[in-house]
């Protein structure tokens, strides 16, 4: 196998509990190749969740569709990046010293703060998925942030120090080149201009239609001019999203940094956490749901 399908496999098997079969010796240097593809993890992963949300909201009411498809998202990333948001919590809400806080993310165990941010964290989730759900008319805005909030995590390895110089997950990250995270970006863009093609497609503007006097014409006009609009709304946020993306995280990640002198891997997890879930907020602002 050569060495980029084994960065890709090695990207499944990390990030997903999808059945990739093939034994990989998990190197540092594989794991810094793999980080390439974590966007298109995120893309797979989008793919699966969307599928699971259309089939099961055949046959049952928005609600309880939005949770099992919560729940098959959990799943399918084996609450990876949850761990790390729920140690994050427990370390960074502390407001204990830079040592303290490493030690209490180290700690297997979770605290009274990780759990309550874990709550909150997927009940707004499943709101959310329950707002899209009942209106489903921009389809192809849900799967980017699962692609853009993993390739900020391939830039946040790029940008910040780690925290941590001992033999932590972060560290076998370090000096990630720049060619691995200018990868990452061609995917999220490849996966971008794809859906936003896609979106159009299956919801760009409508073809005008035989009619019979001018006000015939004249509301065909007008139908014609909205659809443009909603069309240019739509790419608006595809532009957008990725944006929100580096901002919020870059403010965070930074923030984090001033308090740890570095992140480290549960900071990753956490940050990928609050990307998602900031993403997929602002397409219900944006489009009001």
């Amino acid at each position: 196998m050569s060495r980029e399908r084994q960065a890709v496999a090695a990207a499944f098997q990390f990030l997903t509990r999808l059945p990739v079969k093939t034994e990989l010796d998990f190197s540092p240097e594989l794991l810094k190749c793999s980080a390439s593809y974590y966007p298109l993890v995120g893309v797979i992963i989008g793919i699966i969740v969307w599928g699971i949300a259309a089939l099961t909201a055949m046959v049952l009411p928005p609600l309880p569709c939005a949770i099992l498809t919560l729940a098959v998202w959990v799943w399918l990333t084996g609450g990876l990046h949850l761990d790390g948001w729920m140690d994050a919590a427990d370390a960074l809400f502390s407001y204990r010293s830079r040592e303290r806080m490493l030690e209490i993310m180290k700690d297997s165990r979770v605290g009274a703060m990780g759990v309550i941010a874990c709550v909150l964290l997927l009940m707004l989730k499943a709101a959310l998925l329950y707002t899209v759900l009942v209106e489903q008319n921009v389809s192809g805005l849900l799967l980017l942030p699962m692609v853009w909030s993993r390739w900020f995590m391939v830039h946040a390895m790029k940008r910040w120090p780690k925290a941590r110089n001992d033999d932590g997950l972060a560290a076998r990250f370090a000096d990630m080149s720049g060619g691995r995270t200018r990868l990452a970006v061609f995917w999220a863009v490849v996966v971008t201009l794809g859906a936003a093609a896609g979106q159009y497609i299956l919801a760009g503007p409508a073809t005008a239609t035989e009619g019979s006097g001018n006000l015939s014409l004249a509301g065909t006009h007008l139908q014609t001019l909205l659809s443009y609009s909603e069309s240019l709304s739509i790419w608006i946020g595809f532009a957008l999203l990725p944006l929100l993306a580096y901002g919020v995280g870059t403010f965070t990640a930074n923030r984090i940094n001033r308090r740890l002198g570095g992140l480290t891997g549960d900071i990753y997890g956490a940050l990928n956490e609050l990307l998602e879930t900031v993403l997929l907020l602002f397409i219900v602002i944006l489009y009001g749901l």
